[in-house]
């Protein structure tokens, strides 16, 4: 199993951070290899990804969501990985990001980029757009706050989609579950291990302004614009 750990710092407050990576449906707007993202439903996900020209499908089920904190998956079919995204509050309005990953090359080109160091460098790549991509906004596109534990949703949160909790896909293989899922659930440090989806690896929120008032009989507000569920 090739195995890739890698931080970034991102100037946006923790809960932006996380809540932008719970869209997994913007994925391919900082990994670059991710073609779409599906969610299926809380916890499943469809990957449709071109890596080299090779063109590749999978399922992956969330094992681990704790708000802020950490997101960990696996995929149940397809290429063997595995993964984990951490979030540590750096400041109130700064971020470390740590990404872990586990996963099995299948071609000669993927053991010998492995063997070489492409795939850290594929994940720095994709944790550089992702700092852009956060940071230029300012804000998240959206965002869930439940809770998932061992696979399965323990919380829905305020913003939790209607869509069911059981995704119906093939078990996860156990030789993949990260560390990360069987412990934070203990209170502790996770050890984070995990997977990134086939991709070339490599919030400050915005503040609401004050109401302007404008002659006549009405006034403008910006604001900032609502986030969305899954």
């Amino acid at each position: 199993m090739a195995t890739v750990n890698k931080s970034i710092d991102v100037d946006v407050p923790v809960s932006v951070a996380y809540n932008q990576w719970t869209q997994f449906e913007s994925f391919p707007e900082f990994m670059k290899g991710v073609e779409a993202v599906e969610q299926i439903d809380e916890t499943a996900l469809h990957f449709s990804t071109n890596v080299g020209g090779v063109k590749r499908e999978f399922n992956a089920q969330i094992l681990e969501q704790v708000p802020d904190s950490l997101v960990s998956w696996a995929s149940v079919d397809g290429p063997r990985n595995a993964g984990s995204v951490s979030f540590e509050p750096l400041g109130a309005d700064r971020t470390r990001v740590t990404v872990e990953i586990e996963w099995e090359p299948e071609s000669l080109a993927e053991k010998a980029g492995s063997l070489v160091g492409i795939d850290d460098m594929r994940v720095s790549a994709d944790l550089d757009k992702f700092k852009k991509f956060i940071e230029e906004r300012g804000y998240e596109t959206g965002g869930w706050r439940g809770s998932v534990a061992a696979g399965d949703v323990e919380d829905s949160g305020a913003a939790a989609s209607s869509a069911g909790t059981t995704s119906g896909l093939l078990s996860v293989d156990p030789d993949l579950t990260a560390p990360a899922a069987t412990e934070a659930g203990d209170g502790g440090t996770p050890a984070h291990v995990g997977q990134y989806p086939e991709g070339d690896y490599g919030t400050e929120q915005v503040a609401d302004r004050p109401a302007e008032g404008i002659q006549g009989d009405y006034t403008t507000e910006e604001t900032r614009p609502p986030a969305s569920d899954r």
